[in-house]
């Protein structure tokens, strides 16, 4: 008789995979045979994926609640203007080079953000991106107040820089999702479920905590900008107030919370949701803006575990293979529930 094993992956979560894959090379031949306006929305749909799987790594799975994610939007944005325009670098290499000024930023702010908790870290993040705006807000090099337009990619033909851009927003959103569970699956992850449950637990069972909130953070602060130069390549044109806007982080965190904190499954459903909302009653006009509120407001109180959380306590399903079951010998194995969260017997 076989002794104990830990298995992750499910008959749901194989499936997933399959149909996900199958999706992912339906969507990779959308330029082929998509209008322009197809493929605009998909950009905005996959890039906001993006974002959203960042801060919840960042907030559901770390516990570090960052209103100033927009920081790094920006400067994804700016980052693609530098290269592009003043470097001369072609069209995928800006985005690339953007990921490692994320990661610098990342590291040149962590050790003082890190130095608060709580609410003082979410303001902090805050006012690291408010400086950062400012800072571009007064460097005539890259337009100042007035912002600047992406003269490369104006010059490139329409359609190939649409395509070129999907593709990226492609790679992007779905490299997200892929990310975020290669991460719960390693041991790292198990780190991060001890230290969004105790920190002090956590550090007396041995996790070194500043390691494991720097790599997320950077994870994070590469996977914004990135996901900010791509938004801006379709955009082309860049003005700092709109492209440092705290609007950027508050969608993030709307698609999370209706969507469902902690869970790679979340942000899909929110950022649908939010779409499917943003359609619907677009024409509202400002009272659109108070329904979203409500909305939010509505889940956080009856569904604190989100849409997804409603869906799982009444058909327990997990379609990311992240969860650690117990399987005992030949029996069945014991799975962690919304009931059963620790998945004892």
């Amino acid at each position: 008789m076989s002794g104990p094993t830990v298995v992750m992956g499910t008959r749901a979560s194989r499936r997933a995979a399959i149909l996900g894959l199958a999706s992912v090379a339906l969507l990779a031949t959308v330029p082929a045979w998509g209008s322009a306006g197809m493929m605009r929305f998909l950009v905005e749909v996959l890039t906001l994926l993006a974002l959203a799987q960042m801060w919840n790594l960042l907030a559901g799975y770390a516990g570090l609640v960052s209103i100033g994610q927009q920081a790094f939007i920006g400067l994804g944005a700016y980052g693609l203007f530098v290269l592009t325009d003043l470097a001369l670098l072609p069209a995928v290499l800006p985005v690339v080079g953007v990921g490692l000024l994320g990661a610098a930023v990342s590291l040149a702010v962590s050790p003082l953000v890190f130095r608060l908790a709580g609410g003082y870290f979410a303001i902090g993040t805050w006012v690291v991106a408010e400086v950062i705006r400012l800072v571009v807000l007064n460097t005539p090099q890259v337009g100042g107040g007035t912002g600047v337009t992406v003269q490369a990619l104006v010059a490139m033909p329409a359609a190939e820089r649409q395509a070129l851009t999907y593709w990226l927003a492609l790679m992007v959103g779905i490299g997200s999702i892929v990310v975020v569970a290669l991460i719960m699956r390693s041991r790292l992850g198990l780190a991060l479920s001890g230290l969004r449950d105790s920190e002090v637990a956590a550090r007396s069972l041995g996790v070194d905590i500043f390691r494991a909130k720097l790599f997320i953070f950077l994870i994070a602060g590469v996977g914004c900008a990135v996901a900010g130069a791509v938004i801006y390549m379709q955009l082309l044109r860049i003005q700092p107030n709109a492209a440092f806007g705290i609007d950027w982080t508050a969608r993030m965190m709307f698609v999370v919370i209706i969507g469902g904190v902690g869970r790679i499954e979340g942000p899909i459903v929110g950022v649908a949701a939010f779409f499917l909302l943003q359609q619907t009653l677009a024409e509202l006009g400002t009272l659109y803006l108070v329904i979203l509120g409500g909305v939010a407001i509505f889940v956080t109180l009856l569904a604190p575990g989100g849409l997804w959380g409603l869906i799982t306590s009444r058909y327990p399903v997990a379609l990311f293979g992240i969860q650690r079951r117990l399987l005992l010998g030949p029996a069945r194995p014991i799975e962690a529930t919304p009931a059963n969260p620790g998945g004892s017997p």
